[in-house]
């Protein structure tokens, strides 16, 4: 019996080997970020934030343009008399959706603001070049 869970500990660390063998590209490239140093965690940070900054910018545009197209196009069908919208029971499926997301992002992520609280605090210049290449990447 105590061979047994041996043997399976044994396997767990040969499995856990193999796993760190076999790195990803980004792994390799970027590999624990925390140990780098502040120069590099600056700039990848800020890459990175850049990128989000401006992909940000861009499929948010293109989300608003289809939206608000969407809606418009929306109205003016109903306006014409092509449809017929009950929007009582838009707006209660609406609520009702509002909370279910609520109630599955309570118990999924719950402590989801704390996570990113230490996450930040433990990696400063990481978080805060984040934030700043976000920043400049929204202004592109």
């Amino acid at each position: 019996m105590a061979g047994e869970r041996v043997r399976e500990v044994y396997d767990e660390i040969i499995d856990m080997a193999a796993f760190r063998r076999n790195k990803s590209t980004w792994e390799k490239a970027l590999g624990d970020l925390t140990k780098k140093s502040a120069v590099q965690q600056v700039a990848i940070g800020g890459g990175a934030g850049w990128v989000s900054g401006y992909l940000f910018v861009k499929v948010g545009k293109i989300a608003a343009v289809s939206l608000g197209t969407s809606l418009l196009l929306l109205q003016i069908a109903q306006h014409q008399g092509y449809i017929q919208i009950n929007w009582n029971r838009v707006n209660r499926h609406v609520e009702q959706a509002r909370r279910k997301v609520e109630r599955e992002a309570a118990r999924k992520c719950p402590g989801i603001v704390d996570n990113v609280k230490t996450f930040v605090q433990q990696n400063v210049f990481l978080a805060g070049s984040f934030a700043g290449g976000f920043f400049i990447g929204l202004a592109f």
